[in-house]
């Protein structure tokens, strides 16, 4: 495999066995090279395809601007995903992470702060995501010696959910406003606090990421009537938390132009109970 391009330090072009135009990302594996010299390939840690023209320039334009460290900061957080979430990312996340990393840094460096406005919900819904995050801040300090706020981790966070989802972080950032929304109506109908390490709050938290999902995959929800001999128990046992669900439901049609089956509401009805200890 020869180098065809440099594009940085850690980046080149090349082409592969089928005369594919492709990426060959890895630190270090163009330094001190030139092109038509042999690449390195136990340096390669990514490798991939540049399948149309626009997609090309638009991946050769930003990898060439972006300096080595930025794709090596990006592997590192790539192989601790995969280790600490069991969880391989697709190129584009690592791309998109590569693009977002850089662009963060150069507005901390010039001073603009972003306010991440879900950072309490972030760090409550997707811990594990938002243990990403600090994790990227703390690899950003020890590499390029700056100390970014927590929202910055929050952003990261959301960005591992949005790839887990197969989804863009613009709808990660909507389906956890969706959460918040939701869990505030259930703590102001019944005035609680939460305990949020409680195995029955994260079971909740776990079936609203679902539901959201269902709600914003913008498919017509078949409504079924409420005529379910479990859902009717659950009014008379469950009485506040039905009676919650169904504020629930008046509020995700009216905003989102969703309605809720029979099913849906049971489940939320039977979790509400839960966490709520609701006996009535």
């Amino acid at each position: 495999m020869k180098i065809q391009k440099i594009l940085n330090n850690s980046v080149a072009l090349s082409f592969d066995e089928n005369n594919n135009e492709i990426v060959v990302m890895g630190k270090g594996i163009a330094y001190g090279k030139q092109v038509g010299d042999s690449i390195d390939e136990s340096l390669i840690t990514k490798c991939f395809i540049l399948n149309t023209v626009n997609y090309s320039q638009n991946i050769i334009h930003m990898l060439g601007n972006i300096p080595s460290i930025y794709i090596d900061i990006t592997d590192m957080i790539m192989n601790y995903v995969q280790n600490h979430l069991n969880l391989k990312l697709h190129e584009s996340t690592y791309l998109s992470l590569i693009d977002h990393i850089h662009a963060s840094v150069e507005r901390f460096k010039s001073g603009v702060v972003l306010k991440n406005k879900l950072l309490w919900e972030i760090k409550h819904f997707y811990k594990k995501e938002y243990e990403v995050g600090i994790y990227v801040l703390n690899l950003l300090e020890k590499q390029l010696n700056i100390k970014m706020l927590e929202d910055e981790a929050g952003f990261i966070a959301l960005h591992i959910v949005s790839a887990t989802k197969d989804n863009d972080i613009n709808n990660a950032y909507k389906e956890t406003a969706f959460i918040h929304s939701i869990t505030n109506i259930v703590k102001y109908y019944f005035n609680i606090e939460y305990d949020y390490d409680s195995f029955d709050y994260n079971r909740f938290l776990m079936h609203l990421k679902f539901f959201s999902m269902r709600v914003f995959s913008e498919k017509v929800n078949s409504v079924q009537p409420l005529q379910n001999d479990l859902l009717n128990m659950l009014q008379e046992q469950y009485k506040n938390s039905y009676l919650c669900s169904l504020k629930i439901k008046e509020y995700i049609q009216e905003k989102y132009h969703y309605e809720l089956d029979s099913d849906e509401i049971l489940y939320l009805t039977i979790h509400i109970a839960k966490i709520t200890h609701d006996k009535r």
